[in-house]
């Protein structure tokens, strides 16, 4: 399952905000990822700070998702994405849940958003190892 994107951007350098570890930031990112999302129907919650860089949190009712992202290493321009859950089903609660379908529409909206900004380029996906 592709759930993983690399990119290169200027777009995105780092904020005051950014102050969670040397190295990971991602504010702009994750608030521009959220106003997208939210712009190409796919509900989100207020990005917030955690030790792997920013969260984007997606509205759905069978599981928790959401986005990790942020610059993570290499060139200030680097940036990585990644939708959580990465695998096609799940456990939760003693029984399994397929998590294809609301992982797909959050990475087909990504995708979208991404191709459609000529400030954002050398996209990469790849699933989850």
């Amino acid at each position: 399952m592709l759930s993983q994107v690399e990119f290169r951007s200027d777009k995105f350098p780092a904020t005051d905000d950014d102050t969670i570890n040397p190295g990971l930031w991602g504010d702009r990112l994750a608030r521009y990822l959220a106003a997208k999302l939210r712009a190409a129907g796919v509900e989100t919650g207020m990005p917030y700070a955690e030790d792997l860089g920013w969260v984007v949190p997606v509205e759905n009712r069978e599981f928790p998702l959401w986005i990790g992202c942020g610059h993570q290493s290499g060139d200030d321009d680097q940036f990585l994405c990644f939708i959580e859950p990465g695998t096609p089903t799940i456990r939760r609660f003693f029984r399994t849940i397929d998590t294809t379908a609301p992982v797909g529409r959050v990475r087909e909206a990504l995708e979208r958003i991404l191709a459609a900004d000529p400030e954002i380029r050398e996209v990469r996906w790849f699933a989850e190892e």
